[in-house]
């Protein structure tokens, strides 16, 4: 099975690098550099809310915080469009670590449910800031960052292979830390805090290294989108869909696995481009959209990397069982004539 899922990793790796190769239509290139983006957001939420069971639904903080950073810093040291502002991303991450640093050390004194309903504030009060604080943010007027003068059928290509970059390193920190003694710690946090806590594991500043880092990789996704698309504004960037979208990609693919938000955020985020490119305009596409996920929450409560794997473990040990039973049939067979015919000899 480890063999499978390394295999499968690699294969899949392969077909992201040579995607844009053989796919030229900028339509299918720029959702796939939204789907990039919003697979490596969700990969940043599951190594926090994944792996501690603490769900966040403030995230789009630093989501906004990190478009908002990237904008003020090409406006304020004239940087010009390109691979420039590309730069300024590892910079990005850091600020909105910075911002998740005191904000999760307030939020992170709560518990569960609670730690939810206050993550949810913290976002509306920044929403409301990027609205007021006109002179830092512009306000409604909103944001524009440089456009690079890039011919129309490049334009996507540095976008995605930066955000594949970004994808890839996420990715390899979320495995290092499912794969290391501190993400056993942030495990045994979400089976039972308490428990850990008794056993000297130091859960507040271990949820709030995981929250830090989960911030960083947010905020260049956020700083990314907007220079994509070019502009950002307070409804854009802390938009509480982006908080509900992340949560269900890694809930699709399975909460608290490393696949899991790499393959939801594949399968789901071009559904939605889609539906909003075919039915966006009388929003039947947040309709079927929502649908679509009440099903695969109904019949895949687990998600669809658990709900796979216990299948094939399942399927595994009834074939294992079965084989026994062959093996201890044909044992029985073989002794039975030998005891027949040392009784006959008698």
């Amino acid at each position: 099975m480890k063999t499978f899922k390394v295999g499968g990793l690699i294969v899949l790796l392969a077909l992201l690098l040579v995607f844009p190769l053989f796919v030229s239509d900028p339509t299918y290139t720029g959702i796939a550099v939204f789907t990039l983006i919003f697979a490596g957001a969700a990969t940043a939420w599951n190594i926090f809310s994944g792996y501690t069971g603490y769900i966040s639904l403030g995230h789009a903080i630093f989501y906004g915080v990190g478009g908002y950073a990237l904008a003020i810093m090409c406006q304020d040291w004239h940087i010009e469009g390109g691979y420039a502002p590309f730069l300024l991303l590892p910079v990005v991450g850091l600020i909105a670590s910075a911002f998740a640093l005191p904000l999760g050390w307030i939020a992170l004194r709560t518990r569960r449910h609670i730690f939810v309903v206050f993550t949810i504030a913290l976002f509306f009060i920044f929403q409301l800031l990027a609205y007021n604080l006109s002179g830092v943010t512009n306000g409604s007027s909103g944001m524009f960052l440089p456009s690079p003068a890039w011919s129309a059928d490049f334009f996507n290509i540095p976008f995605y292979y930066v955000a594949l970059a970004v994808l890839i390193i996420g990715f390899g920190v979320s495995w290092w830390i499912r794969n290391s003694k501190y993400g056993l710690c942030l495990l045994a946090i979400r089976d039972d805090e308490d428990r850990a806590l008794s056993l000297g594991v130091k859960t507040g500043a271990y949820k709030l290294f995981a929250y830090v880092i989960s911030a960083f990789f947010v905020g260049i996704a956020g700083a990314l989108i907007s220079y994509f698309i070019g502009s950002l504004y307070p409804a854009f960037t802390f938009n509480p869909a982006f908080d509900v979208t992340v949560a269900l990609m890694v809930i699709l693919g399975g909460i608290g696995t490393l696949g899991g938000p790499l393959l939801g955020g594949l399968l789901l985020e071009p559904l939605q481009q889609y539906l909003t490119a075919q039915l966006g305009t009388v929003g039947l596409d947040l309709i079927v959209f929502g649908g679509t996920l009440l099903a695969v929450i109904l019949f895949l409560p687990e998600g669809i990397i658990p709900t796979l794997s216990k299948r094939w473990r399942k399927r595994m040990a009834v074939r294992n069982n079965t084989a026994s039973s062959v093996i201890r049939g044909r044992g029985t067979e073989d002794v039975l004539p030998s005891v027949s015919r040392q009784g006959g000899k008698g």
